[in-house]
């Protein structure tokens, strides 16, 4: 197994690593939107959350060497299913067909209050 870290995504908050490569996969741990730079939430709604989870994810997945193109699975966790149609428009136009497998639920709660958050396992 190799670790995978980038200054370009927020350093994990708990005791796990940003992802974890091993044989031909990376498995990206949770991002939620916070400013790698000013580790603060980025300000604004769900819409700038999604952006900023999604940079970060980006971040993670080309620090292993790769590309979203690449992304076989996402799960996405939400505080309010009301979001998912403007979730899902900005989550479009990071990826391109064949779009990876997905899951998208409704949680009570995330860390530090977001909005949103997302995972992913990607191909190597």
């Amino acid at each position: 197994m190799e670790v995978i870290t980038t200054n370009n995504a927020p350093a994990a908050i708990g005791p796990y690593s940003q992802a974890i490569k091993t044989g031909s996969l990376l498995f990206v741990s949770g991002q939620i939107p916070l400013d790698p730079v000013s580790g603060e939430i980025v300000s604004g709604g769900v819409a700038e959350q999604t952006t900023r989870v999604l940079d970060n994810l980006q971040a993670v997945v080309e620090a292993a060497g790769t590309t979203m193109q690449n992304v076989a699975k996402v799960q996405i966790f939400l505080t309010d299913m009301q979001s998912f149609a403007e979730v899902n428009e900005i989550y479009a136009s990071y990826f391109s067909a064949p779009f990876p497998a997905r899951a998208c639920v409704e949680v009570s709660a995330l860390p530090k209050g977001v909005l949103v958050e997302m995972d992913a396992v990607v191909e190597l």
